[in-house]
């Protein structure tokens, strides 16, 4: 079965968490993690690019010289897409590039990462969030001291813990989300993971596989 510790936010271990073993030492598939970053940053992908037919360019519909007689090439309109200014044939257009991930696929993505997170000992559980006050500076010495100076992902399973929130908004490289909120994605981007143990439960729970349970708490 494997374990983690429980710390407090001065780094002080103050119990020990069991973790499932179909989660947290579950294989890891590169492949599916390398598919599901893809998912994340398509949907990302504002999609608004655009480039004008020749219904939309600037130019009169004349006929430019008669169709016979001339010598020259017969043409139609000024804005033929193979003149000077004319139009784009086949130019990209406003379109959305999200696609949908079957959720098997996802929820085992979800738990590949986790596991490569546990494996490479950037995983981090702390009893709570519970700050005093809104302070950035506390909540940077905390973070320092788990490591996490390079970036981390903060995350908590209170709804409206406003002083963590308000806290951690003005720190580079610092994101906070709840665990419905978590993707493979963001598992991956940042180097140190810090859940509160609440949130460690229900992100559990979410990678489960079908017919699996949760070690009790």
């Amino acid at each position: 079965m494997a374990t983690i510790a429980i710390q407090n936010l001065k780094q002080e271990t103050v119990g020990q968490c069991e973790l499932a073993d179909a989660v947290f030492l579950a294989p890891v598939n590169e492949e599916l993690l390398w598919e599901a970053v893809r998912h994340f940053t398509a949907a990302r992908r504002r999609g608004t690019h655009k480039t004008k037919g020749r219904g939309e360019v600037s130019g009169s519909g004349r006929k430019l010289w008669r169709q016979k007689g001339t010598g020259r090439a017969r043409i139609g309109s000024v804005r033929s897409p193979i003149w000077r200014h004319g139009g784009t044939v086949h130019g990209p257009q406003p379109r959305s590039y999200a696609w949908e991930m079957p959720r098997k696929k996802l929820k085992a993505a979800l738990r590949s990462a986790l596991a490569a997170k546990f494996r490479d000992a950037e995983l981090v559980v702390v009893q709570d969030w519970t700050l005093p006050a809104v302070k950035t500076r506390q909540l940077q010495a905390a973070l320092a001291a788990f490591d996490a100076g390079r970036g981390a992902l903060l995350v908590d399973a209170a709804a409206e813990n406003r002083n963590l929130y308000l806290s951690a908004r003005n720190l580079p490289n610092v994101e906070l989300l709840a665990p419905s909120q978590v993707h493979p994605y963001h598992l991956l981007r940042y180097s140190k993971i810090i859940l509160s143990q609440p949130a460690l439960e229900v992100l559990q729970r979410a990678a489960l596989p079908s017919g699996k349970r949760a070690p009790a708490a």
